[in-house]
């Protein structure tokens, strides 16, 4: 199967069909921060990203849809709001629809009319969206099938979930004109240009919720040199904890055994690359309390790492030649459990080495405290950019090499029209 990189060339875009009058399906990620408290969106920066692509189909008859959160967790919210902020980024109506592929999704789509925008619900609202599949797998799915029968091409514009292989991520290539969007090439280009440049030693500060990604990822990063040391915080660093025999208790986590273990695993092999919090933030009768690790009782109370873990983590950051972070260290909307994250983003900000912030949730930090242009490259992706960066296939750019070779026959320039 033919894969793509940021260096190849054989990836269709808008400029190589004539979409006017066309119904078009773009794969957008506008997975956001949502208030626990509230459950309103804290940053809008991946909305008003996709804002970018749409604005070049305001002659097409644009259908967009994104996933937002995971099963269970309190961002697992309908796309409604994210439709109306999409709307004033758009400066023009944007209908939605609370359905991702039933009968009043595919009839809002019929309906619309040239330079019309509407936004389906959550996609994880549709079963077949919380798994992965072969590219022959998601065309055979429900959801690709019925799409396709009202689309006439797709739009894969979601670099952030770029590292996985939904149906709507993969399903369309042999199905449709799939083509990338202008924030999968923009973030290609930048990419490129960031590699070139990067310098050891390599310092990778890991950290938010998504343990698969983090372990799927670590081994290659070290194996491919771009990480000569890796700091961990978060809810990775409570497995690895773990791991090693620090702290006892359930993370409540999914397949917990199995992602220790594997943590576990790694650490025995390369144990001289990590670096663990020494000390650990709780909640107790409202307040902030820093402990040892070996006081910890309960891991699920944990909310950021402590004071001397930031100590000794930003001493290890100042003196990085590149430095790498991805996913919050603590609960960094609570007030009360967002030094970990500030200290760890301002020394990045402040160092000299080549620095790369990702993910939706350190981008609203980087914001708040006012340093995101200090950051040599910022991306809105999370776990893409770490797979990205570790050299890790990612099935995104597979499909969009598949589709050139299913499509590109049929487009402008290219031996088409």
């Amino acid at each position: 199967m033919p894969v793509l990189s940021s260096a190849n060339a054989n990836v269709l875009t808008l400029d190589d069909f004539d979409l006017e009058g066309k119904t078009v399906f773009v794969r957008a990620d506008m997975n956001s921060s949502i208030d626990p408290r509230t459950g309103k969106i804290m940053d809008n920066s991946r909305i008003a990203e996709a804002a970018v692509t749409l604005r070049d189909l305001a002659r097409s008859k644009v259908v967009v849809a994104s996933h937002q959160g995971r099963v269970g967790g309190h961002d697992y919210v309908s796309l409604e709001q994210h439709a109306r902020i999409l709307e004033e980024y758009l400066g023009r109506p944007v209908k939605f629809v609370d359905d991702v592929m039933g009968r009043a999704a595919l009839q809002e789509i019929r309906s619309l009319s040239d330079g019309e925008v509407l936004v389906l619900d959550n996609l994880r609202f549709a079963a077949e969206e919380n798994f992965e599949f072969t590219i022959d797998e998601a065309m055979r799915t429900h959801f690709v099938r019925r799409l396709s029968s009202v689309i006439d091409f797709c739009v894969l514009d979601a670099f952030p979930t770029a590292h996985r292989a939904h149906p709507s991520i993969v399903g369309f290539a042999k199905v449709k004109p799939t083509m990338a969007g202008r924030l999968v090439m923009k973030e290609l280009k930048s990419l490129r240009k960031i590699q070139s440049v990067m310098k050891a030693p390599f310092v990778t500060v890991l950290g938010g919720a998504k343990v698969r990604d983090r372990l799927e990822a670590m081994e290659a990063l070290i194996q491919g040199g771009k990480a000569d040391k890796i700091l961990l915080t978060g809810l990775i660093a409570l497995v690895f904890l773990k791991a090693v025999g620090k702290i006892k208790g359930k993370l409540n986590l999914q397949n917990e055994e199995q992602m220790v273990e594997k943590a576990r695993t790694i650490y025995q092999k390369y144990d001289e690359k990590f670096e663990l919090p020494e000390d650990l933030a709780v909640e107790r009768n409202g307040e902030r309390v820093e402990l040892p690790v070996s006081s910890i009782e309960d891991p699920t109370q944990v909310r950021d790492i402590g004071s001397a873990t930031v100590r000794r983590y930003v001493r290890l950051i100042k003196s990085a030649g590149t430095v790498f972070v991805s996913g919050p260290p603590g609960v960094f909307e609570d007030d009360r459990f967002s030094y970990g994250t500030y200290e760890i983003l301002q020394a990045t900000a402040s160092s000299l080495g080549i620095t790369i912030v990702s993910g939706g949730h350190l981008n609203a930090a980087l914001q708040k405290l006012g340093v995101k242009d200090w950051i040599d490259y910022v991306s809105t992706a999370g776990g893409a950019l770490v797979m990205y960066l570790a050299g890790k296939k990612m099935p995104m750019f597979e499909a969009l090499a598949v589709s050139y070779e299913t499509w590109s026959n049929v487009a402008k320039g290219r031996g088409g029209a």
